[in-house]
């Protein structure tokens, strides 16, 4: 079992020793111990079985099996299974695989809301025979109109006045499957005037004429999330329900659904904490199922996709996804990790446990003209600073083969490996001298003539040449050819929004590599260390004896790192304090700015707290404010490409200033250009400091929304996928995401996303 513990607990007769290092959720669970409110830790991992789990359900499934571990407690795993429009047993099965391979265990069953569709439908019984719930009738658009806004109240559908003996009748006719999807819905009776406009009376249950995966044709009116969750958790005796922060509203809900039915024995509390976002990276089901329908990854487990079996079969080990979910840690609010933290921390546990062994990617014959012997060199699997022992035999002879860029037969200044006039240490083996260079009839190398010195065996070195690098090599004859797949991070922008920032280079596929024969016919490992060019991993499905297929896992070191020029600001930015994993307190004008920013400007939560908290930022905000009044879209563009510049630098350093980021903001809203297309713009006015309508005009960048001009872009990408286009009328509508994608990346982002959809649309129907 591995064991995922942000900190120790010990008990000592009877009492809890708090650890000096903690997390606020872990302190809330200690002081209710403490108090006495619960006898037993007991948390649960529910999540909706419509979708592979990615890496973000990995650090829900750590924060929660974790904390139930580290109290001697227990954590459910629960299917949501309560839409059967989209759920599958492949998904639950996909789900129970990724929470065992991490290492926790749920206990004997897996748990279902669906198990529990009779207690929840005789609650809802409860619920209307107390006047607090009702059967609406109203269709979903005059639904939306009644709810009101943020500012005003909303206005009680008519039907709400109906008898508690109508609406038993109605709903038990709902249940029997007597009307249509959508004819009615039961709803809450709580406040149309709520701030949190959830309250505004929610919707309980609506009709689903459809089959259930495990509960067949039984029901045909399904609860819906905020009422069967608090349920379910009160059911199966949770005493902390832990979900991330994009439920924190719905928290309002769950305490009145169990407050009002008088559920108070044993009675759980939901705690929110910070999803987890990771840049070059979508987490979204609904772009995870795009890529998968439309082909542009290789089925759920491809190495390149976000989810937990796409990680393990590219190579990842459950120890690296945990030691990545610890160093995170649990915050209050959300922010966006950088991607190198999770190959960092693959990297640092394969160094430890994996053999080294060599393999050439692109082969280059070399022949050793002076070498008539064959022989077997003995090598180690394992540095010295690894503690771990084992070595294979390696074939040498007359004829082997090195990599193709480690000969240069004009090499730059600080080049270290093979050319005409400077030799080079064969790994494990001996150094080697270039005699002559064979070329074919148009100018390719296709073989290096060599000697060797063989006074220069490695381990026993008396020759006296001093060469500055050493390089892998395999021997002709012994070599094995396998498969290895290159992949690289599946998007090419930091912040990708779709389809059409797919990293068209997110997979190179090898398939003349050489490797040693030990790694085929010895099978020391399933993970390796290729000399020289990266971790690599067996891969699981498609690996035979007969044909080796080999993923990468992840570089040596990381390719995408930036060296930035640290300057010295004359103001240094604050930093956020925390303790005990807490966010200090906001002062109180720090609070009058938040209230401002969420009542007046209409700005959620999480950019509010942003900027009420980083008095640059805000002064930036206000002033742009000030000349453009589009708060939303200003902040949006201030909390996040402007933030990042001020990370490094102080307001006077920034070539740009809060008049030119309005003006930037006007071109978005005037529809000049589009958000994909601002961001670009702001990278240059990043550098340049250049007015935001210059660099559009300069380069071209208006947006194009004449129709005429798309339709044809929008009939060759049609032309030229008529698969998809089957696919597409014979009922795959999401297909439909795949063909704007290409729009969008034939014109490079230019085209109005709005009119493209509506066109494409228009002629996939024809």
């Amino acid at each position: 079992m591995i064991k995922y513990n942000s900190y120790k607990v010990s008990k000592s007769k009877g009492l809890i020793i708090m650890s000096e290092n903690k997390d606020f959720l872990r302190t809330i669970v200690e002081d209710d111990l403490k108090s006495g409110k619960y006898k037993e830790v007991v948390t649960r991992f529910p999540p909706e079985p419509n979708g592979f789990p990615h890496i973000g359900h990995a650090k829900s499934i750590c924060i929660n099996f974790g904390i139930a571990d580290d109290y001697n407690g227990h954590c459910n795993l629960r299917m949501d299974d309560t839409n059967p429009t989209t759920e599958d047993t492949k998904y639950v099965e996909a789900l129970k695989d990724a929470v065992e391979w991490l290492g926790f265990d749920w206990g004997n069953n897996v748990k279902f809301t669906s198990d529990y569709f009779p207690k929840i439908y005789a609650y809802a019984i409860e619920l209307i025979k107390m006047g607090k719930a009702y059967v609406d009738s109203v269709d979903e658009e005059e639904m939306r109109s009644l709810r009101g806004t943020v500012t005003e109240a909303g206005k009680r559908s008519k039907y709400a006045q109906r008898s508690i003996e109508e609406n038993l009748d109605l709903f038990e006719r709902m249940k029997n499957g007597e009307f249509e999807n959508g004819q009615h819905v039961l709803r809450a009776k709580i406040d149309m005037s709520a701030a949190n406009m959830k309250m505004r009376d929610p919707l309980l249950y609506r009709i689903r004429h459809a089959h259930h995966f495990r509960a067949g044709d039984e029901w045909t009116i399904y609860p819906m999330y905020d009422f069967a969750h608090c349920l379910s958790d009160y059911i199966e005796g949770i005493s902390h329900s832990l979900c991330t922060l994009e439920f924190e509203n719905n928290r309002d809900i769950y305490d009145w659904v169990l407050d009002t039915l008088g559920l108070k024995a044993s009675r759980p509390y939901q705690y929110e904490f910070a999803r987890l976002g990771i840049n070059y990276t979508v987490m979204s089901k609904r772009k995870l199922l795009e890529l998968v329908e439309g082909g542009q990854v290789n089925g759920w487990d491809d190495p390149r996709m976000p989810t937990i079996a796409g990680y393990k079969r590219r190579g990842y080990t459950p120890e690296s996804i945990l030691n990545f979910c610890d160093q995170i840690g649990i915050a209050k609010a959300n922010s966006m990790v950088d991607v190198a933290q999770l190959e960092f921390c693959i990297r640092d546990d394969l160094n430890t446990k994996v053999p080294r062994v060599m393999c050439v990617l692109d082969p280059l014959k070399v022949t050793i003209e002076n070498y008539e012997e064959s022989e077997e060199l003995d090598a180690s699997y394992y540095p010295e600073d690894v503690p771990k022992e084992g070595t294979r035999a390696i074939p040498f002879s007359r004829e082997i083969y090195i990599e193709r860029d480690d000969f240069i037969e004009n090499p730059p200044k600080g080049y270290f490996r093979l050319t005409p006039e400077q030799p080079v240490r064969l790994k494990h083996a001996y150094i080697i001298t270039c005699k002559e260079v064979i070329k074919d009839a148009d100018g390719k190398i296709i073989e290096i003539k060599a000697e060797y010195n063989p006074n220069s065996k490695s381990g026993s070195d008396t020759s006296g040449i001093k060469v500055k690098s050493a390089i892998q090599w395999v021997e002709a004859k012994s070599a094995k050819a396998v498969e290895v797949r290159i992949y690289d991070r599946l998007f090419k922008d930091e912040a990708p929004q779709g389809l059409e920032d797919i990293n068209p280079e997110s997979l190179q596929i090898i398939k003349g590599a050489l490797i040693e024969p030990a790694v085929i016919a010895d099978k020391p490992d399933e993970r390796f260390q290729f000399e020289r060019q990266g971790y690599f991993y067996a891969d699981p499905i498609d690996y035979t004896d007969e044909k080796p297929v080999f993923n990468k896992i992840v570089g040596l070191k990381d390719s995408y790192a930036k060296k930035k020029k640290t300057t010295q600001t004359s103001k240094p930015e604050a930093k956020k304090v925390q303790i005990d994993g807490e966010v200090v307190a906001m002062t109180e004008e720090q609070q009058k700015l938040f209230d401002k920013y969420t009542n007046e400007f209409k700005l959620n939560s999480e950019v509010a707290n942003t900027l009420a908290r980083d008095e640059q930022l805000s002064s930036f905000y206000e002033e742009a404010q000030t000349v453009l009044n589009s708060p939303i879209n200003l902040a949006n563009i201030v909390t996040n490409e402007v933030a990042r510049e001020l990370k490094e630098k102080a307001v006077s350093e920034l070539k740009f200033n809060a008049k030119q980021i309005a003006e930037l903001i006007k071109m978005i809203d005037d529809k000049t250009i589009s958000n994909k297309i601002a961001k670009q713009v702001f990278e240059e006015m990043a550098k340049s400091g250049e007015n935001p309508t210059q660099i559009v005009e300069d380069k071209g960048l208006v947006q194009i929304s004449d129709p005429a001009k798309i339709s044809p872009i929008i009939d060759e990408i049609i032309a030229k996928n008529p698969d998809n286009v089957t696919k597409f009328k014979a009922g795959n509508t999401k297909l439909l995401g795949f063909f704007v994608g290409q729009v969008l990346k034939a014109t490079g982002g230019k085209a109005n996303p709005q009119v493209v959809n509506s066109l494409v649309t228009e002629k996939l129907k024809q």
